[in-house]
C-alpha cells in the first residue's frame, strides 16, 4: 500500500540528496510533517539522516558546527519559530563568522487558527509570530534566507538552502516554513537528482606562478597561519609547503584551528610581533586578522594573502595591507604553490629552526609548581603530559588561552578547534565534534565564566542521551578576570585599582564537579597541583566507561 507524503518527506528527501548525516533539533509544535516522514523512513528501513534531539537550541547549532568543524560535511537543524531561532543566533552568528556551512530551518504558521481542521495553537497568536517571518531574526548573519511558499516547492527550496550554504564563501542559510506547507500532499518528481558536492575554487595557474617567484626571490619569507588547518589537507598541504623551501611558520595569536604539528622545527610559535622586522615576505593563510590594530601591517615587507575568501565581506573592518592574493580552497592552493616552487627549483633557504621556543614557553618555576591555587601553566602542563596525542581539544576560555596554546602540544591535524560565536558555544561545539570522531578523546577546555554561559545542564544530558563522553575541564579562577584585565588597562591608577573595589568581576560559581551527578557522570574539585596528573587519568578513565567527566580545577587568579 502505497504511504501518503507530504511536506515532511519533502524535507527528508532534500536532506537525503545532500548527503546530510544527521538533523539536529530543539524543536517545537511546528515539526509533525517531518517526525512522521522520519517515522516512515524507520518502517521502510530506508538510509536516510538520523535525527538528534537535544535540549536548548544553542546546543543544537553548535553540535551541527562542531561536526561539520571535523568532517566538512553540511548538516541541518530543526529549530522552534521565535524564541527558538532567538536562541539558537548566537551559533548562527558563530557559522557565519567562520564560514561553516549548516541548513538552519524553523516553523510558522498562515492561518492562526482560522483555518477550517487546521489549528496550530494559540501560542503562534500570542507569542511566535514574527512580523515578516522568522527569517527576518537571522537575515544579517546568514549567507541565504527564505521562505517556503508551497508545498510544490519545499523539496527545491531546501535543496537550494543546502547547495548555497556549501558554496563559498560557506556559511549557514535559513528557510522558515508554514506547518500548513507542511502538511499539504506532497508529489516526488519523477526523477531525483543527487546534489553535487560544492565545488573547490582553485586559484588561477597564473597567480600560483607569480606567488611561487615571489617566495624563491624573497630572502627571509616567513608563514602566518590562522585556518589552514580547517582540514586535514590543508593541515598537511602547509607542512609541505613549509617544508619545500624551510619556511618558519608563525600561528596566529588566537589560531581557530591547530595548523601546524607544535614539535616540527619549523613550528616558531605565536609571538611573532616582536620579530617582524626579520621577514621581508609575509604568507598569510587563512587569516582574518594578522595583526592588530590593522595599521600595524608589515611597512617593509610584501603581504600575499592565500584563502578561499580573503575580503570577508562580513566584517565591517578589516585591514591585512595585502599586496597580491591567492584566492582558493586553501589547501589546494598551498598544494600547488609548493608543485610550483619545486617545478622552478626552489630551494631550501636554511632556516635555523625555532630556537627552542617550545621550552621557553612551557618552563614552569618550582615555588610556582607546588603553589596552591594552582598556577594556569602548571594545568596546562598536565594536561601535555597526560592526554592522548590523538585528543581533540575544545577551547572557550579567555585569558587562559595563551597558555593553552603554548603549553599542550598537538601533531595530528584537526586537533585544537576554537568556540566561534561568543561564549556559551565550547560545549554544544564539543559534542558536534564527539558525535564526528567517537574514537578520539574530546576535551573542552572551558573558563568558569565561559563555562557559566554554556546551557550546561542540557548540554550533559544531551551527552547522557546521546552517548557523547567527553571530558570538561573548567579553569576556575573565580573571576572575569579579562574584564578585570582590560578596566586596569583603562584605569591603571584608577579608584577601582586603589579601593579594590571591581564590579562585574567575581563569580562565587557552584560546585562544577556536582552537576554531573544526575547524569551519571564523573566530577572532582582539584585544589592540589600533586593530585592533577591523577584527576586527569581518572576523568579519561571514566569517559572511557562513557561517562561525561567535569574537572573543577582551582586556579590562582
Amino acid at each position: 500500500m502505497a504511504q501518503h507524503k507530504d511536506g515532511g518527506d519533502a524535507v527528508l528527501e532534500a536532506l537525503r540528496k545532500l548527503d546530510v548525516d544527521y538533523i539536529i533539533s530543539s524543536p517545537g509544535s511546528e515539526w509533525p510533517a517531518v517526525w512522521e516522514a522520519l517515522a516512515r523512513q524507520a518502517i521502510n528501513e530506508e538510509p536516510g539522516p538520523k535525527y538528534i534531539n537535544t535540549w536548548h537550541e544553542t546546543l543544537a547549532v553548535d553540535m551541527a558546527i562542531g561536526y561539520t568543524r571535523i568532517t566538512g560535511r553540511m548538516q541541518a537543524v530543526l529549530l522552534h519559530a521565535g524564541a527558538g531561532v532567538l536562541q539558537g543566533s548566537m551559533g548562527i552568528h558563530g557559522a557565519f563568522t567562520a564560514e561553516i556551512p549548516v541548513l538552519v530551518a524553523s516553523g510558522e504558521t498562515e492561518t492562526y487558527g482560522e483555518a477550517d481542521g487546521f489549528d496550530p495553537g494559540p501560542q503562534w497568536l500570542r507569542n511566535l509570530s514574527i512580523v515578516g517571518g522568522p527569517n527576518r531574526l537571522v537575515d544579517s548573519i546568514t549567507k541565504w534566507s527564505s521562505r517556503v511558499t508551497s508545498a510544490e516547492v519545499i523539496y527545491e527550496t531546501f535543496s537550494r538552502a543546502g547547495e548555497m550554504a556549501q558554496r563559498t564563501p560557506k556559511g549557514p542559510t535559513f528557510l522558515n516554513v508554514p506547518m500548513e506547507t507542511m502538511m499539504e500532499e506532497w508529489t516526488p518528481p519523477k526523477k531525483f537528482k543527487n546534489k553535487p558536492p560544492a565545488p573547490k575554487m582553485r586559484p588561477e595557474s597564473s597567480d600560483v606562478e607569480r606567488i611561487a617567484d615571489l617566495l624563491i626571490q624573497s630572502k627571509n619569507p616567513v608563514i602566518v597561519a590562522d585556518s589552514s588547518g580547517k582540514s586535514a589537507e590543508g593541515f598537511n598541504a602547509l607542512v609541505a609547503l613549509a617544508e619545500t623551501l624551510s619556511i618558519p611558520v608563525f600561528e596566529s595569536e588566537g589560531p581557530n584551528y591547530a595548523n601546524f604539528p607544535k614539535s616540527h622545527p619549523l613550528h616558531n610559535g605565536y609571538d611573532l610581533k616582536p620579530r617582524m622586522d626579520e621577514f621581508d615576505l609575509f604568507l598569510i593563510v587563512g587569516n582574518r586578522a594578522p595583526w592588530y590594530p590593522a595599521s600595524a601591517n608589515p611597512e617593509n615587507a610584501t603581504v600575499v594573502a592565500i584563502d578561499e575568501n580573503p575580503l570577508k565581506e562580513y566584517m565591517v573592518y578589516q585591514d591585512i595591507g595585502a599586496d597580491d592574493y591567492l584566492e582558493g580552497d586553501v589547501a589546494a592552493s598551498l598544494q600547488l604553490l609548493a608543485e610550483a616552487v619545486k617545478s622552478k627549483g626552489g630551494k631550501a633557504n636554511g632556516s635555523a629552526g625555532n630556537g627552542g621556543v617550545w621550552e621557553k614557553y612551557r618552563t614552569i618555576d618550582e615555588k610556582v609548581a607546588n603553589s596552591s591555587p594552582i598556577d594556569t601553566g602548571v594545568l596546562c602542563n598536565a594536561l601535555n603530559e597526560i592526554l592522548p596525542s590523538d585528543t581533540i581539544f575544545i577551547d572557550e576560555t579567555i585569558t587562559h588561552r595563551a597558555q593553552i596554546l603554548r603549553r599542550i602540544n598537538w601533531d595530528n591535524p584537526q586537533s585544537y578547534i576554537h568556540s566561534v560565536g561568543g561564549l556559551g558555544q565550547g560545549l554544544g561545539t564539543a559534542l558536534g565534534v564527539k558525535l564526528a570522531a567517537p574514537d578520539r578523546p574530546v576535551v573542552a577546555l572551558v573558563g568558569d565564566g565561559s563555562m557559566l554561559y554554556n546551557p550546561i545542564t542540557q548540554a550533559l544530558g544531551v551527552a547522557r542521551e546521546s552517548d557523547l563522553p567527553i571530558m570538561i575541564v573548567v579553569f576556575n579562577n573565580s573571576s572575569y578576570a579579562a574584564m578585570k584585565r582590560l578596566h586596569l588597562s583603562f584605569y591603571p591608577d584608577g579608584d577601582a585599582a586603589k579601593s579594590g573595589i571591581f564590579h562585574g568581576v567575581s563569580i562565587p560559581g557552584p560546585d562544577y564537579q556536582e552537576l554531573v551527578t544526575p547524569f551519571g557522570g564523573h566530577g572532582e574539585r582539584v585544589e592540589d597541583p600533586k593530585r592533577l596528573a591523577g584527576a586527569i587519568k581518572d576523568g579519561l578513565a571514566a569517559v572511557a566507561e562513557g561517562k561525561v567527566a567535569i574537572l573543577d580545577v582551582a586556579l590562582s587568579a
